[in-house]
C-alpha cells in the first residue's frame, strides 16, 4: 500500500443501488471529483406519464468545479442514458471507447445543449489523469462491445469498478476479458473492489454469446419457408451480428427497424465494429419485392415496450410490416423484471394472429451479459480487495453478492451494502459510512426534467383512480349573490347521462356551500369558499358512491 496519506476517498453512489438502472457513483478526494457512468432508468408502474428516470445530481452542481470527468464503462442506456440531461446541468470532459462515444454521439444529436460535449475516445489498456485520480481502462465481455471494467487509483490505494462485465472465453469479437491485468492489479493490493451484482443469485457461469450462434443456425434450418422476425436489445452488436452471419448463410435479406435498432447499427457499421456481407442489408421499404422466406427482420419491442417496431407489428400498426401465419417472430432476450407483462401480451397478440413465436423458455436464443456466481467470485479472487461493495442491483441482489463475498473470506465488516446517496468514507484509519448528499429520481416528462414531482404524480394518481369533478360558479361578494351556476363538469367519474340525479344533487350541494358562505356577512375569503365546496362535495361523493374524486372548484368573482 502506498504511504499513509491524511486525505479521505468518498465513494457516493447517486444511482444504481436498490435499482434496476440510473448507474452514477462518485468518487470525490479533497478538491477533485470523478463520476463512474451517468445512466438513466425506466419508470415505475405508478410514475403515470413519465418516460425515464434519472439521477439527483444536486451534490454535482454544487461541486461541479471539482469535477476533472466523466468516465464510462460502456454505452448501455442505464449507463450513458442521462448525458444529454446531465449535459444541460454541467459540461465535464466524458471519456469512453470507441462505440460508447459513437451510440452518445447519435443521441446528443436530438438534444439542443448550451455548450458543446467534451468527448475523449480512449481504448482499452489506455489510462487516463483526472486530478489526483488516474483512470486506466481495462477490456471485460458484455453484451454490448467496447465494455471495460475501471481500475481507479487513488492517493489512498486503487478502487476496482467492474462495470457490467462477464467472461466470455469464447467471444463474437475480439477478445477475452483481460483477467490477467485484473491478477496484477490484485497482486499489488486493491483497496476496494466495486462489483456488479445483477447475477448474483444465478449459480455457475454465464453461458457464451456462441451458444445463441447455435440456436439461432437450427432455427433458421428448421424454418426455411417462414419470414423469420427476431426481436433483441438494439445495443447488442455482436447478436445481430451472428443474426446477420446465419441469415446471410441461408441466403436471407435483412432488414432493420425500430429507430433504436437502426441507430446503433448504422453507428456500430460506421466504427468497423460489425461487418455486413454486400448486398444482404435491405431498407425495409424496400421488403416487398422478397419472399417472405428470403427475409430476415431485425427489429426492437424484445421488452414489450408500447410503440416499439415489434409491438406496432402485434398490434397490426407498423407501416411496412403485417405479421401472419407465415412468420416466425424469435423473442432473443429475457424480461427486464417488471416487463413480464407487457412481453407476455405480445405473445398473446402474436399467437391470436397465428404467428409462431419462440422466446427464452422454448429454446435457447438468449444468454446474459452480466456474471453469475462463480466469476463473480473469480473477480474477488483476481483482485484480492481490502473492502466490498457489491452494486447494480436491487437489494436481494446486493445481498446475494455480500454472501458470496463472505464465502470468499471477506470480513463482514469490510463489506459495505450502501445506498444512493450514502457516503463512505475511506481514509488511513479505516472505511465507514459517513453521512449522506442529496440523491433520488428526476422524471424526464418529454421535454420537463425535474418539473413533475411527488404532488404532480400524486394528482395523477388521483385522477386516474377516482376521476375529477369541476364545479364552476360566478359570485359578487360584495352583495353577497350567487349569480351564475353551480355548473358541474365530471370526467372520468361517472358517466353523465346516466347519472343526471347524482350531478343534480351535486349541484345543489354546491350551491348551498357557496350560498352558506355568501350569507355569513362577513367579507367572504374566496379560499374559504372554495375548500367548503370541496369539502361538502367529497363528503358527499364518499358517502354516496365511496369514490373520492378530485373535486376542483372554480368560483370567479364579478
Amino acid at each position: 500500500m502506498p504511504k499513509k496519506e491524511k486525505g479521505k476517498l468518498r465513494i457516493i453512489p447517486l444511482g444504481g443501488l436498490n435499482e434496476i438502472g440510473k448507474n452514477l457513483t462518485v468518487m470525490e478526494y479533497g478538491e477533485d471529483i470523478i463520476i463512474v457512468d451517468c445512466g438513466l432508468g425506466f419508470p415505475d408502474e405508478d410514475m403515470l406519464g413519465i418516460d425515464l428516470v434519472i439521477p439527483d445530481i444536486s451534490y454535482l452542481v454544487a461541486n461541479q468545479d471539482k469535477i476533472r470527468g466523466i468516465v464510462l464503462t460502456h454505452g448501455h442506456e442505464d449507463h450513458i442514458g442521462a448525458i444529454p440531461y446531465v449535459l444541460r446541468e454541467i459540461n465535464p470532459p466524458i471519456y469512453g471507447t470507441k462505440l460508447t462515444l459513437g451510440i452518445i454521439k447519435n443521441k446528443l444529436t436530438e438534444h439542443v445543449l448550451p455548450s458543446e460535449p467534451q468527448l475523449n475516445c480512449v481504448k482499452a489498456g489506455q489510462t487516463v489523469r483526472l486530478g489526483q485520480f488516474s483512470v486506466e481502462f481495462i477490456h471485460a465481455n458484455h453484451s454490448i462491445a467496447d465494455a471495460c471494467c475501471l481500475a481507479i487509483t487513488t492517493p489512498l490505494g486503487v478502487v476496482v469498478h467492474s462495470g457490467d462485465f462477464k467472461l466470455d472465453v469464447t467471444p463474437i469479437d475480439g477478445d477475452m476479458m483481460n483477467i490477467t491485468r485484473l491478477g496484477e492489479i490484485g497482486r499489488k493490493g486493491v483497496l476496494l473492489l466495486m462489483c456488479e451484482s445483477t447475477n448474483a443469485e444465478r449459480p455457475g457461469f454465464t453461458p457464451s454469446e456462441r451458444k445463441v450462434g447455435k440456436s439461432l443456425e437450427y432455427i433458421f434450418s428448421s424454418n426455411e419457408e417462414k419470414r423469420i422476425v427476431i426481436a433483441t436489445f438494439s445495443s447488442n452488436v455482436h447478436r445481430v451480428q451472428q443474426i446477420i452471419n446465419v441469415s446471410a448463410k441461408h441466403g436471407r435479406k435483412v432488414a432493420i427497424t425500430g429507430r433504436s435498432m437502426t441507430n446503433i447499427v448504422t453507428a456500430a457499421v460506421e466504427l468497423g465494429y460489425m461487418t455486413v456481407p454486400e448486398g444482404v442489408l435491405v431498407d425495409i421499404n424496400e421488403i416487398r419485392r422478397f419472399k417472405p422466406e428470403e427475409l430476415t427482420l431485425v427489429t426492437t419491442g424484445s421488452q414489450g415496450e408500447p410503440m416499439s417496431a415489434l409491438y406496432r407489428m402485434a398490434f397490426g400498426d407498423h407501416s411496412q410490416v403485417t405479421l401472419g401465419r407465415n412468420d416466425l417472430v424469435v423473442l432473443s432476450s429475457s424480461a427486464i423484471p417488471g416487463n413480464e407483462k407487457l412481453v407476455g401480451r405480445i405473445i398473446n397478440e402474436l399467437s391470436k394472429n397465428g404467428v409462431s413465436v419462440l422466446h427464452d423458455a422454448v429454446v435457447e436464443v438468449h444468454v446474459s451479459g452480466h456474471a453469475c456466481q462463480e466469476e463473480l467470485k473469480l473477480m474477488q479472487a483476481l483482485t484480492r480487495p481490502k473492502y466490498f461493495m457489491p452494486i447494480h442491483g436491487e437489494y436481494r441482489h446486493l445481498a446475494a453478492h455480500r454472501e458470496l463475498a463472505l464465502d470468499m473470506g471477506i470480513e463482514d465488516r469490510d463489506i459495505f451494502i450502501s445506498d444512493i446517496g450514502k457516503v463512505l468514507e475511506i481514509d488511513a484509519k479505516g472505511a465507514r459510512f459517513a453521512g449522506t448528499v442529496p440523491a433520488g429520481k428526476v422524471l424526464v416528462d418529454g421535454y420537463g426534467v425535474g418539473d413533475v414531482g411527488n404532488i404532480v404524480l400524486r394528482d395523477r394518481r388521483h385522477l386516474a383512480q377516482d376521476g375529477l369533478i369541476v364545479v364552476v360558479a360566478s359570485v359578487d361578494t360584495d352583495s353577497g349573490l350567487l349569480l351564475s351556476g353551480p355548473d358541474v363538469v365530471s370526467r372520468g367519474f361517472v358517466y353523465v347521462r346516466e347519472s343526471e340525479e347524482l350531478m343534480d344533487e351535486v349541484r345543489a350541494i354546491a350551491a348551498e356551500a357557496i350560498n352558506r358562505c355568501l350569507d355569513a356577512g362577513s367579507p367572504v375569503d374566496r379560499m374559504h369558499l372554495k375548500n367548503s365546496v370541496k369539502d361538502d362535495l367529497s363528503k358527499f361523493l364518499y358517502a354516496k358512491t365511496k369514490r373520492k374524486p378530485m373535486v376542483l372548484p372554480v368560483i370567479m368573482n364579478i
